[in-house]
């Protein structure tokens, strides 16, 4: 009798831990949702004049806040920079490029 309440005990606080680590693990930001972070946290550090990179860029890989550093950028152009860079070049000369 006493060894099935000990096992009854150890199933118990081990279930308990298990869905524990689970809500744990699920309550865990995204990758997207830390890219959409960064994001923010950059369009912000641009509005006040900062430079470098923000703390909540830290868990973006490397390649992903390269593109957000020079998607914050394009934003930034004045929109006449901007209609230069945004034109769709398809391989003859037809006026496609104006």
């Amino acid at each position: 009798m006493k060894r099935r309440a000990t096992i009854i005990g150890i199933a118990a606080v081990s279930v308990a831990a298990s869905i524990t680590v689970l809500i744990i693990w699920m309550m865990q930001p995204s990758y997207d949702d830390t890219v959409k972070g960064c994001q923010k946290a950059l369009a912000a550090q641009s509005e006040a004049g900062g430079e470098g990179k923000p703390s909540a860029c830290k868990d973006v890989k490397e390649d992903d806040y390269m593109g957000l550093v020079v998607g914050q950028a394009f934003d930034e152009l004045p929109q006449e920079d901007q209609d230069l860079l945004d034109y769709h070049d398809d391989g003859s000369i037809n006026d496609s490029i104006g």
